[in-house]
C-alpha cells in the first residue's frame, strides 16, 4: 500500500512526475502514478526537491547572540574571544535547549541534514555531550553529523588533542581542525599530518577549517591535500572556508586548485559569514573574502555552501535558510548565468550530500522518502523568491508545512493577489 503519493511535481531537472512513497522509501517516480494512497498531495507543478543540507554549522554556539556581550568589531578574532568568554558560562541544558530550537527552525526550512562542528577545547566536553544528546533526539527527522573541532588549536590548546580523541571515542563522527589557529605555520602543517592520520586509523571523515583568513600566505590546504593523498583519504576530506584563496597569487591558486582536484577534496565556503568576517582590516577596495568558487567548480571539485552561523558570536543574523546562503554565494561569486544559478541550488542539496556521504539521498526509486515542496517552479525561481517550504516530508510523512505566500492588494478598487512566481519570464 502506498503511504504517500505526490502528484504533479516538478523536479529540479525539469521532469514532471508523480512520486509514490511506501515504508519510508520512494517506491516509484513516474510521469503518472494511478495507485491509491493513504495520503495524496497535489504539488500543482511546484518544485519538489530533496531536502536542504547545511555542510558547515556551529550548533553549540547557535542562538547565543548577546551572551555575554556582542561582537562589536565584527571580526573573526573577536568572535573567537567572545566564544572563549561564553564557554565557562555554558550549561548542558542551555546548549541542548538552543540546539533543539534551532533544529525546529531547520525543519521548518526543509533543512534535514546538518554537519555541525563541536568545540572540544573544554575539558568538560560539555558541548560534545550536549550535542550527542541532541543528535539522538533529532534522529527521526534530521541527519546530524558532529565534527570534533579544536577551536583553540590542536596544539595551541594543551588539552585539545586528548579531548578530540575523547570526543571521537564518545561517538563524534568526523575529525576537524584549524591549522591557521596554531602558533606557527609549521604547527599548522603538523596538525594536518596528525589529524588526518587519526581519521585514517579510525576510518572517519575529515572536515578542516582551513585558511579562514585574509592572509594569502596561509596555505594549509596544501598540507591537507598532501595528507589526503598520502593516507588514501581521497573523497573523504573537506576543506571548509578556504578564504585565503581569495587573496592568493593567481598562479599559485591555479596550481593549488589542480592539486585539490587531484586529491578529490571537497570545498565548503560559507558565503554569508565569509563576506562579513573577512576584509575587516581593509580600507578600500574591500575584499569579499569568499573562496574562488567558479574556479574550484571548473576544476571538477565538489563545492557546497554552508550557513556556518546563526545569531552567535560571529554572525548576528540568519534564519537557517540554505536558499539565503546559496543566493549570497551567487552574488559574491558573480555567478548569475542561468546555468550557474541552477548550480547554486545543487550547492545546498546534492553536493553536500556527497561531501557528507549521506546514503539514500535524492528523488529516485529506492531513496529515502525525504523531500520538500517549494512554492516555485524551478531552482532559480526558488533562489530568487527564497521560496516557501509548502510541505516538508521525512520518510514519507509530512513533518512541517507553511501556507502559500500570496499578497492581497486593494488598489483603486482593483482587488488583486500577487505571487512573486507570477513575475517570472514567460517562455
Amino acid at each position: 500500500m502506498i503511504g504517500l503519493l505526490v502528484k504533479n511535481a516538478t523536479l529540479a531537472d525539469g521532469r514532471k512526475v508523480d512520486i509514490a512513497c511506501a515504508g519510508g522509501k520512494i517506491a516509484e517516480v513516474s510521469p503518472v502514478i494511478t495507485a491509491e494512497a493513504r495520503e495524496t498531495i497535489d504539488a500543482t507543478g511546484c518544485l519538489v526537491s530533496p531536502p536542504f543540507i547545511d555542510a558547515h554549522f556551529h550548533m553549540d554556539a547557535t542562538l547565543s547572540l548577546g551572551l555575554p556581550r556582542y561582537n562589536q568589531s565584527g571580526t573573526l578574532l573577536e568572535g573567537i574571544r567572545l566564544w572563549g568568554e561564553l564557554k565557562p558560562l555554558l550549561t548542558h541544558e542551555a546548549v541542548i535547549e538552543r540546539a533543539m530550537r534551532y533544529c525546529d527552525l531547520a525543519v521548518s526550512q526543509g533543512l534535514l541534514a546538518i554537519r555541525t562542528h563541536v568545540d572540544v577545547c573544554d575539558d568538560r566536553l560539555l558541548c560534545v555531550e550536549a550535542l550527542l544528546e541532541v543528535r539522538k533526539r533529532v534522529k527521526p527527522y534530521i541527519d546530524l553529523q558532529l565534527v570534533a573541532f579544536p577551536q583553540d588549536g590542536f596544539y595551541r590548546d594543551p588539552s585539545a588533542r586528548t579531548n578530540l580523541l575523547r570526543a571521537l571515542d564518545l561517538g563524534v563522527d568526523v575529525v576537524g581542525g584549524i591549522p591557521h589557529g596554531e602558533r606557527t605555520m609549521a604547527d599548522g602543517a603538523r596538525s594536518m599530518t596528525e589529524l588526518c592520520a587519526i581519521a585514517a586509523e579510525r576510518g572517519l571523515l575529515v572536515d578542516i577549517h582551513c585558511d579562514e583568513t585574509d592572509d594569502p600566505w596561509s596555505r594549509h590546504v596544501e598540507a591537507l591535500v598532501y595528507e589526503t593523498q598520502r593516507l588514501g583519504l581521497k573523497g573523504r576530506v573537506v576543506g571548509s572556508h578556504l578564504t585565503s584563496m581569495h587573496s592568493m597569487d593567481n598562479y599559485y591558486a591555479s596550481k593549488l586548485i589542480g592539486l585539490m582536484a587531484e586529491a578529490e577534496l571537497h570545498a565548503t565556503p560559507n558565503p554569508l559569514i565569509n563576506i562579513t568576517l573577512q576584509g575587516r582590516h581593509d580600507t578600500y577596495p574591500k575584499r569579499r573574502g569568499m573562496t574562488r568558487v567558479p574556479e574550484l567548480r571548473a576544476a571538477g571539485i565538489t563545492v557546497s555552501f554552508g550557513h556556518d552561523c546563526v545569531m552567535d558570536p560571529w554572525y548576528p543574523l540568519g534564519q537557517g535558510d540554505m536558499l539565503e546562503a546559496a543566493s549570497m554565494g551567487i552574488h559574491v561569486a558573480l555567478m548569475t548565468s542561468p546555468e550557474q544559478m541552477r548550480w547554486a541550488f545543487d550547492a545546498v542539496t546534492v553536493n553536500p550530500a556527497k561531501a557528507l556521504h549521506l546514503e539514500g539521498y535524492g528523488i529516485e526509486k529506492g531513496c529515502n522518502a525525504d523531500f520538500v515542496v517549494l512554492q516555485a517552479k524551478n531552482p532559480v525561481e526558488a533562489l530568487r523568491l527564497k521560496a516557501n517550504r509548502l510541505k516538508v516530508i521525512r520518510r514519507g510523512k509530512v513533518i512541517a508545512e507553511t501556507p502559500e505566500r500570496v499578497a492581497a492588494l486593494h488598489l483603486d478598487g482593483r482587488p488583486a493577489t500577487v505571487n512573486g512566481a507570477d513575475y517570472a519570464p514567460r517562455a
